[in-house]
């Protein structure tokens, strides 16, 4: 099958449900540097000065740890509405048909289940915040970069956002992991093997390296134990330091990912899984130590179910 012209344009905003509620908004809001845009009976909405999306990230009080739902971009009403009816025509089961957002930002959007479960909103004409670039030194998030999904099959899982959403393969990592691109950012999503399906960790892009070394200092200084990094991966070419929220999610501090540079005769190449390819730069410790057991996460409890908000 022919992978169709992507309609998505970009990464929106990812959606986590929160035990402990307070811990995370105030995980997020300070040490891990996002501003607080939003507030509404239990549910905040957070964001970064630099990035003109109405939000980034969600996090929802709830009862249950879940990834509440990840949200992509498209170009106008015409792109989401065609998108719904490729999704529908492949049997694909929508949660909410295409319609104007109650979410902040308002906009036009509509909702479905992928093949694992996890709910998607796609939408566009969203209202955007006013964005300033971030300063030397600021080591604040700039923008959400990207998303990891763990899935029991990654063939399935991959085919899925390629001919039906559109997403284009940038690489593989052995057969372990493949890395899916809307534009020229080697990846927006990611899709890795694991024992259940799960939130593997979610991405956020600092400035430069000196402020994604700032910001990795600024959370082990708070008394945060760093997961895995500081480091360099090999796909992607972008530099690694993950912690935990206080939920048990694993957050990255990412920046300079690889940018495609000529989208009609780019190749995916296929990286083996080897020390190198890791971390280029060999300062993280061992990805064995730690960040395999971590990065599998817990079973996400919000399969096929949809989010209250």
């Amino acid at each position: 099958m022919t992978t169709p012209r992507s309609l998505i344009t970009h990464l929106r905003h990812v959606g986590i449900a929160a035990p402990d509620f307070a811990a995370a908004s105030e995980f997020y809001r300070t040490t891990w540097g996002l501003t607080q845009v939003d507030e509404d009976g239990g549910i905040a909405f957070f964001g970064s000065p630099a990035s003109p999306e109405s939000y980034i990230l969600r996090v929802r009080k709830d009862a249950s740890k879940r990834l509440d739902l990840v949200a992509f971009g498209a170009a106008n009403r015409a792109d989401v509405d065609t998108l719904a009816e490729r999704l529908a025509a492949g049997g694909v089961t929508l949660d909410r048909a295409p319609d104007t957002l109650g979410t902040p930002g308002g906009g036009y959007g509509f909702r479905f289940f992928d093949p694992d479960g996890r709910l998607i909103e796609v939408s566009s004409d969203v209202a955007e915040r006013p964005a300033r670039p971030l300063e030397p030194g600021e080591s604040i998030p700039r923008k959400l970069s990207h998303v990891v999904f763990n899935s029991t099959d990654v063939p399935a899982t991959k085919r899925f956002y390629e001919q039906l959403m559109g997403l284009r393969l940038s690489d593989w990592l052995a057969d372990q992991m493949c890395f899916l691109r809307s534009g020229a950012d080697h990846h927006i999503l990611a899709i890795a093997r694991g024992p259940h399906v799960s939130l593997n960790h979610i991405s956020f892009e600092m400035r430069g390296i000196d402020e994604y070394m700032r910001g990795t200092g600024r959370l082990l200084r708070s008394g945060h134990d760093i997961v895995w990094g500081p480091g360099r991966h090999g796909p992607g070419d972008n530099t690694f330091s993950y912690f935990f929220d206080p939920n048990g999610n694993i957050m990255e501090y990412t920046t300079e990912l690889e940018t495609i540079p000529d989208e009609q005769t780019w190749v995916p190449r296929v990286f083996e899984i080897n020390d190198e390819n890791s971390d280029q730069w060999g300062t993280a410790n061992p990805i064995t130590e730690v960040m395999i057991p971590a990065q599998f996460n817990d079973p996400d409890q919000g399969l096929w179910t949809t989010s209250p908000v």
